[in-house]
């Protein structure tokens, strides 16, 4: 992998089959309205789950999940705002994130957590 973006998009694949593994039906990935975008958006046990994937290949700068901010999260916020205007039959909502640590294109560490407050 050459660059970042070739590692936030690996991770993203890593973490979609993943998510299928435990029972999440993929319903979007990078779904963009305006500038917002959410990385995949999945239903499971008829809740709607918004999830930003954090990938990195070392822990030089910390952990994947330690690189979410408060701005990404009001933005990952807005984006599902304007997903369920378009999808009004979701009544139950949740924010998760999957930090991804990679070697070599090999996962080290997989964490999903799930029902993020912010």
């Amino acid at each position: 992998m050459n660059s970042n973006k070739d590692t936030g998009n690996k991770g993203e694949e890593l973490a979609a089959q993943a998510l299928i593994e435990r029972g999440f039906n993929i319903l979007e990935r990078n779904w963009q309205f305006r500038h917002w975008e959410v990385d995949i958006i999945a239903s499971k046990d008829n809740r709607l789950h918004f999830i930003e994937v954090k990938t990195r290949k070392n822990k030089v700068f910390g952990y994947p999940e330690e690189s979410i901010t408060r701005d990404k999260m009001k933005s990952l916020k807005n984006a599902a705002e304007a997903y369920q205007e378009k999808h009004p039959a979701w009544k139950y909502i949740q924010f998760d994130v999957v930090a991804i640590c990679l070697s070599d294109e090999k996962v080290l560490d997989f964490l999903l957590i799930e029902d993020v407050y912010f």
